[in-house]
């Protein structure tokens, strides 16, 4: 009689568990919009380019620690994987305190490079979990309700770090132009850098708790492996390489421009709303703008996929939805611009949700390494700010004009694999 509870309450604990993990990723990844005003001040620096190499550090370790983290995952398992993800997301918030106080932005990022190590690894171990605990079709609900706690979590973010970073910024800001290079300067500059100390802090005492609840309670293991065998059964040819599924590099791909596009919207909007001489409410919080806007996306997937709607034909609808908001806010000017910029967070929404299951479909014993190599097109969002970066700051382009320049090559790639990239190699189904 109490087989039923245990399978229920089986079932519903992995879930949570994702869910606190989604919103620990979403809170670290989108303190980025915070952080890049901030480290611009802070440590002097000169040009928004110099400033966007916090999004470099932050996301191209998923590229470099993707694969290597599907090699962990085979030897150490789901559990264990994320416990390590969260001890060197801990070690990453400790680093930045001495980074802060001796003024060293090198140190700086490579504190921002640890933390985002042992989210390449998280990600990694999440989101093939998420799309194989249930039937794939759904695979993008269940991200998409995971999505709600990292996006929530974004939205949070700016308010907290906003307003003890980014306090009086502009009256702080003056200041430091006014003064001469020299004692005075620096010392208002160790006083601004401090500020980061308590929120990091209290951000590495949070993220060990939760590694002690992970590594205490019990979680099942999926055995990606047994999928193999469900695909022999519906006569799909038995393959020996992963490099015998292209849709899988078309989705990696695909990942990132997904996040390159998600990046511009919700870490830039700031920067954008500034040049466009918005108030200073405007550029604080911009990011927090474009992730209610995502959270808003995430519900209408809850609510439609796939029961109204598949996910392939979701994708499409919001690439297409991405263009024409990209173009509105390029030619428009003021507030107008600047929230369809935060409207391109419902567009993007769903386009994760849907990547990732289409990319890792049918691989069977692949799986875990086709989801590092799906993790390493995060890189997107390390690559595309610097795109956007070089274009407006060494090209000299107009900056709304770059920001056309960097989206729509992104929106139209997403645009093919949503219409025929995802089916790329995967004709020898059996109908």
């Amino acid at each position: 009689m109490n087989a039923t509870p245990t399978q229920q309450k089986t079932a519903l604990l992995p879930m949570i568990i994702c869910c606190a993990l989604f919103f620990i990723l979403g809170y670290i990844t989108w303190a980025n919009g915070a952080l890049i005003p901030f480290v611009r001040l802070a440590f002097n620096l000169g040009t928004d380019l110099q400033a966007f190499f916090i999004l470099f550090a932050s996301y191209i370790a998923y590229f470099f620690l993707a694969l290597p983290s599907s090699w962990i995952l085979a030897k150490v398992g789901f559990k264990t994987g994320i416990v390590l993800s969260l001890v060197l997301i801990v070690v990453g918030a400790l680093i930045i305190l001495p980074a802060a106080s001796q003024l060293s932005y090198g140190l700086f990022l490579t504190a921002i490079f640890v933390q985002a190590s042992g989210m390449a690894l998280l990600q990694t171990a999440i989101n093939p979990y998420l799309s194989i605990i249930g039937p794939i079709e759904s695979a993008a609900q269940r991200i998409s309700i995971v999505g709600i706690f990292n996006k929530t979590a974004g939205i949070i973010v700016p308010f907290v770090l906003g307003s003890i970073l980014l306090k009086d910024y502009d009256r702080i800001s003056t200041k430091i132009k006014d003064l001469q290079t020299g004692a005075e300067h620096d010392a208002l500059l160790v006083e601004l850098s401090e500020r980061i100390h308590s929120p990091y802090i209290g951000m590495a005492i949070g993220v060990a708790i939760l590694a002690v609840i992970v590594y205490v309670v019990k979680m099942p293991e999926v055995d990606v492996n047994k999928e193999e065998v469900v695909e022999e059964q519906v006569g799909v040819k038995k393959k020996s390489s992963i490099f015998q599924y292209p849709h899988l590099f078309l989705g990696s791909l695909a990942i990132f421009f997904c996040v390159a596009v998600e990046v511009m919207a919700g870490d830039i909007i700031g920067t954008y709303g500034q040049l466009l001489s918005l108030p200073p409410f405007f550029v604080k919080y911009g990011t927090a703008f474009t992730l209610s806007c995502m959270l808003l996306g995430y519900f209408i997937g809850i609510a439609t996929i796939p029961r109204f709607i598949s996910q392939q034909a979701a994708l499409r609808v919001c690439t297409l939805v991405g263009i024409a908001f990209t173009c509105i806010s390029v030619f428009s000017s003021g507030l107008t611009s600047y929230f369809f910029v935060a409207f391109l967070g419902m567009a993007n929404a769903l386009m994760w949700p849907a990547i990732f299951p289409l990319g890792i479909k049918g691989l069977g014993r692949f799986t875990k390494v086709g989801s590092g190599i799906m993790i390493m097109g995060i890189a997107g969002g390390a690559i595309w700010p610097l795109v956007y970066g070089y274009l407006k700051d060494t090209l000299g382009v107009d900056f709304q004009h770059a920001f056309l320049y960097a989206m729509i090559p992104a929106y139209l790639y997403l645009l093919y694999f949503a219409s025929y990239g995802h089916k790329v190699g995967q004709e020898q189904k059996a109908n």
